[in-house]
C-alpha cells in the first residue's frame, strides 16, 4: 500500500501495505525497524492511478499439464517465454497469495514478513513453501535457486500519482536492480502493476493464473462471492458515508490516504463509498498535525493495522472530537492480496462496518 511518513528528523520512513500481518505479533516492530527507504521509495512502494499505462496483453499457454511453448507480457510491457508453462511458481508474498488461492501452490516466498505472520496465508499449509526471505529486499538467492523455480512474480508500484512506472527502479520486493538481475538469472520475473483501481489488478491477477492453467470452472464460484461482495459493500454506501484512511503514530500526527491513489480504496468509491480529498500536494498522503485534525471530519474512520490502532486513537483528545469517534464508527483499514477470494473476504469486513454504521457529519 502507502509510501513513507516524515520522521521528526526529517528523514523519510515507509508505511507500505503492511495492513496484512497479523495483529499482535512482534514482528510488527521487527518488520518497521527493517523496512529501508531504498527498499520502498526506491523500489515504487505508492499506489497509483489509472493512468498507467495501457493494459499490456494476458499470458497465453498451450498444452495441458503445462507441455507446450508459454508466453506472458507483464505490465512493465516485458514478455516472458518458456519452452513449457511454468509449473514451480515462486515470489513475492502479496502475489503468491493471489496464485494460491486460486490452486497454484507456490514453490518458495520473499517478502515482508513469515508466511506465519500474514493473514492472507490462514488456512494454508505454509510447511510447503520455503520461505527465502522474510525481511523486505533480503532474498537468499541460492536456497531461491535451490527450488528451481520456472517463473518469479512480483508486483509493480508506481512512483507518483499520475500511474508513472519507473523501469529504473526495482521492482516491488527487491532491494535495488543488481538483485532483481540475479533473481531474473534464477528464473524470469513477472510482474503485476499495483495501479488504478483494484478491480483491475485482481482482473490482471487472473488473466496470470489462467495463463498458469487456472480454469474458468475454478475461478466461477470465486468470482461469484467477489461479486456478491461487492454488490454488498455498495448497498452499503448507498446511505452516502463518508470516510478517511489514516495511518496515526503519538509523535507524528496523522497521514491521510489519498483515495485515488490506492488500488482499493479507489475500488471502493466506484461502488460509492466516498474519500473526502485531504488535498496537499504529496502523493498518496496528505500529513497532518494531532491538533488539525479536527478540520478533517467524516461518518468513518479507517485506521492502518501497522499504526495506531483505534482504541488508541481514541486517547488523543483531538482525534475523540470527530464525528466518526464519537460515533464509535472506526474500523480497521485492511490489506489483502489482489484475488477474488481475498478481496471478497476484506469488502465483506468494510461492508459488515459499513453496515452498522450511520450519517453524523
Amino acid at each position: 500500500m502507502p509510501t513513507s511518513r516524515q520522521t521528526e528528523q526529517g528523514a523519510t520512513e515507509p508505511l507500505t501495505s503492511h495492513f496484512r500481518v497479523k495483529l499482535g505479533s512482534s514482528n510488527l516492530t521487527r518488520m518497521a525497524r527493517s523496512l529501508s527507504r531504498r527498499a520502498f521509495l526506491g523500489g515504487g512502494l505508492a499506489l497509483g492511478a489509472t493512468g498507467l499505462l495501457a493494459a499490456c496483453g494476458g499470458g497465453t499457454s498451450n498444452g495441458s499439464g503445462g507441455s507446450g511453448a508459454w508466453s506472458f507480457t507483464d505490465d512493465m510491457g516485458n514478455t516472458v517465454t518458456r519452452d513449457r508453462r511454468p509449473t514451480r511458481i515462486a515470489g513475492l508474498n502479496d502475489a503468491i497469495a493471489s496464485l494460491w488461492n486460486y490452486g497454484i501452490v507456490p514453490v518458495a516466498s520473499f517478502g515482508a514478513t513469515a508466511l506465519a505472520d500474514d493473514v492472507n496465508f490462514e488456512g494454508q499449509d505454509t510447511s510447503q513453501v520455503v520461505e527465502v526471505g522474510t525481511t523486505y529486499g533480503q532474498i537468499d538467492l541460492e536456497a531461491l535457486a535451490t527450488q528451481k523455480p520456472d517463473l518469479i512474480v512480483v508486483h509493480a508500484y508506481p512512483v507518483d500519482s499520475e500511474g508513472t512506472l519507473d523501469p529504473k527502479k526495482p521492482l516491488f520486493g527487491f532491494n535495488d536492480l543488481q538483485q532483481q538481475q540475479l533473481v531474473n538469472e534464477i528464473a524470469p520475473v513477472v510482474a503485476i502493476a499495483m495501479a488504478g483501481s483494484a478491480t483491475r489488478v485482481v482482473d490482471r491477477t487472473v488473466e496470470l493464473a489462467k495463463a498458469l492453467g487456472v480454469t474458468d470452472e475454478t475461478l466461477a464460484e470465486p468470482k461469484r462471492r467477489y461479486e456478491e461482495a461487492r454488490e454488498r459493500l455498495s448497498a452499503a454506501t448507498e446511505s452516502g458515508l463518508s470516510a478517511l484512511a489514516m495511518a496515526a503514530y503519538p509523535n507524528d500526527g496523522v497521514h491521510i490516504a489519498k483515495a485515488k491513489d490506492d488500488p482499493a480504496l479507489r475500488s471502493y468509491t466506484e461502488l460509492g463509498l466516498s474519500y473526502p480529498d485531504p488535498g496537499g500536494d504529496d502523493y498518496f498522503w496528505r500529513s497532518v498535525s494531532w491538533e488539525n485534525i479536527t478540520d478533517y471530519r467524516s461518518d468513518v474512520v479507517l485506521y492502518s493495522l501497522r499504526a495506531m490502532d483505534g482504541e488508541a486513537m481514541l486517547k488523543q483528545p483531538t482525534f475523540a472530537q470527530l464525528p466518526a469517534a464519537k460515533a464509535g464508527q472506526v474500523y480497521p483499514w485492511e490489506f489483502s492480496s489482489m484475488d477474488y477470494v481475498a478481496q471478497a473476504r476484506t469488502i465483506n469486513r468494510l461492508a459488515a462496518n459499513l453496515e452498522k454504521s450511520r450519517k453524523v457529519t
